[in-house]
């Protein structure tokens, strides 16, 4: 597993364009330049209600992390696990097993907070000529969808040694079948489209807003020819 991420890493940093994560942070970006030129307060309420679901859902993984831990240190610091939990094998096992969790813990409370610190930013940005960029809200959002996958991944490590708990051999057949699932999850084979926005103070681009909210599209992409 370690292995595998090591080479997702890599790929993410030089091919982004093969992954899912790389996929997903391509619109995301392409998103907030949408929510950017918004200028319907309703539009502007959907990009908060988007980012407050995420929120939500970072904070609850980081409740539901910090629980597991604190019962598994619990158990074996009140005496009633057997006296195997005890060994020095044993006690590699769980204390790999809390750092996982304190790291998946971390990875989901940082996400939480860049979240929140985009939901400032993206209420700020019709505030004029003194509005932020949106250069700002699009790193805050992207770091926070990284923190949520590393999370994730954490998540993934921890159950492998979960598994660990009842054997070499449970570890093994759970971490070649994570790394199997997660071969097909993180692969991306769909083309990045190139998202392009005129100017919303030209006549078109209120055509092309209109035309968008009519379908009810979240955004969509207009291109047109020189």
């Amino acid at each position: 597993m370690v292995g595998y991420h090591l080479l997702l890493l890599y790929r993410i940093l030089r091919r982004p364009h093969t992954t899912a994560i790389g996929y997903e942070n391509h619109n995301k970006l392409a998103w907030v330049q949408r929510m950017a030129q918004a200028t319907a307060p309703e539009e502007t309420a959907m990009a908060l209600s988007v980012i407050s679901d995420n929120i939500s859902a970072s904070t609850t993984l980081a409740s539901l992390c910090i629980a597991l831990g604190s019962l598994i240190g619990a158990w074996v610091s009140s005496g009633s696990a057997p006296e195997a939990a005890f060994t020095s094998t044993a006690a590699v096992k769980f204390t790999a097993l809390l750092l996982c969790f304190l790291a998946s813990f971390t990875c989901f409370i940082q996400s939480a907070g860049h979240y929140v610190h985009a939901s400032f930013l993206m209420s700020a940005l019709q505030g004029g000529p003194d509005a932020p960029p949106a250069s700002h809200a699009q790193r805050a959002v992207i770091r926070g969808g990284n923190f949520w996958a590393l999370g994730l991944r954490a998540l993934y490590f921890a159950t492998a040694l979960l598994m660990w708990v009842f054997g070499p051999v449970a570890m093994l057949v759970c971490s070649v079948l994570t790394v199997a699932v997660l071969c097909l999850l993180d692969t991306s084979s769909m083309p990045l489209h190139h998202h392009q926005y005129l100017p919303r103070s030209t006549p078109r681009s209120r055509a092309a807003r209109e035309r968008s909210q009519s379908l009810g599209a979240l955004f969509e992409p207009a291109c047109y020819p020189n």
